[in-house]
């Protein structure tokens, strides 16, 4: 047996076995993106509960490629169970009031924490003095003082995907959600325990299932390419992106060659990307973080 037959194994066992704890068929709902993880997520969950009804939930937040809004799209064509949503707040007011995402969700709510708090910000003085499993970058310590006044939060996503999938939830009755990160990501996912989180200490209330949490990106191109999965053709020549989230958001490290490639190919969307991310991308070119210092929007 291959390593890759067993962790699928594993992952269908697992999948079987919550299933029959909780009954995933009427009480779940998958956060559905689109991309390889979640389309890896959705059809494990079909190997291991077949004939489900499963919802799989898109949020379509106006700042996806419009490749993948029609890819996702015409999969729904054929799957009832894909449902679209949309959050009720607007991205460009919400970044506004509540803050810009910058570097990444930890450093972004450190910074926002800090904001609101100042000097009294625990987190703030742990992340400035390397107490903390991550330390800020020297490039980045400027933040942490009243002179900076470009306002800073990591609540972009929760506001635009997580905040309609609750809703989703509470109005289907839907009370587990089944999400597709993966330890391998980094950032914040490399800190979850285990596959389940629950509302009570008795683990009672299956709260969120992660099935995908300790695959690997060679169990994802494996299971892909054994399962014949068709992707957004993003994935592919010429675009060859590696990840499909939100374009051009500041939390991508390789943020510069994706608008390089936008600028060749979806001019229209980097020009959309600017106006949304214009503060964030000042800054990041104004230090050379990230960014280079011209703007190239051709």
């Amino acid at each position: 047996m291959t390593e890759f037959e067993f962790l699928l194994l594993d992952r269908i066992t697992k999948i079987k076995s919550i299933n029959n704890l909780y009954n995933l068929n009427d009480n779940s709902y998958i956060s559905f993106s689109g991309g390889k993880d979640s389309l890896v997520m959705s059809y494990l969950i079909d190997l291991s509960i077949p004939n489900n009804s499963i919802p799989r939930v898109f949020v379509d937040t106006g700042i996806e490629f419009n490749l993948l809004r029609k890819f996702v799209k015409k999969l729904a064509e054929k799957d009832s169970r894909i449902k679209i949503i949309y959050p009720k707040k607007n991205i460009s007011v919400m970044l506004k009031e509540k803050g810009y995402p910058f570097k990444s969700k930890e450093h972004s709510q450190i910074v926002g924490t800090y904001q609101k708090l100042g000097d009294k910000s625990i987190y703030a003085q742990s992340y400035l003095n390397g107490k903390r499993f991550i330390q800020c970058p020297q490039k980045l310590r400027y933040q942490f003082s009243p002179n900076f006044k470009l306002k800073i939060s990591d609540k972009c996503c929760f506001e635009l995907k997580k905040e309609p999938c609750e809703n989703f939830s509470k109005e289907n009755k839907k009370t587990i959600s089944i999400v597709g990160i993966r330890k391998a990501e980094g950032g914040r996912r490399r800190n979850v325990k285990g596959c389940t989180v629950f509302n009570d200490k008795d683990c009672t209330e299956l709260k969120k299932f992660f099935p995908l949490l300790p695959c690997d990106n060679n169990f994802i191109e494996s299971f892909i390419k054994e399962f014949k999965i068709s992707l957004c053709e993003l994935y592919y020549p010429p675009y060859n992106l590696r990840r499909t989230g939100c374009k051009g958001c500041p939390y991508s490290p390789d943020i510069q060659k994706q608008l390089d490639m936008m600028s060749l190919y979806l001019p229209n969307e980097r020009k959309q990307c600017e106006l949304i991310w214009q503060p964030v991308y000042s800054e990041y070119r104004r230090i050379g973080y990230r960014l280079h210092d011209e703007n190239l929007l051709f």
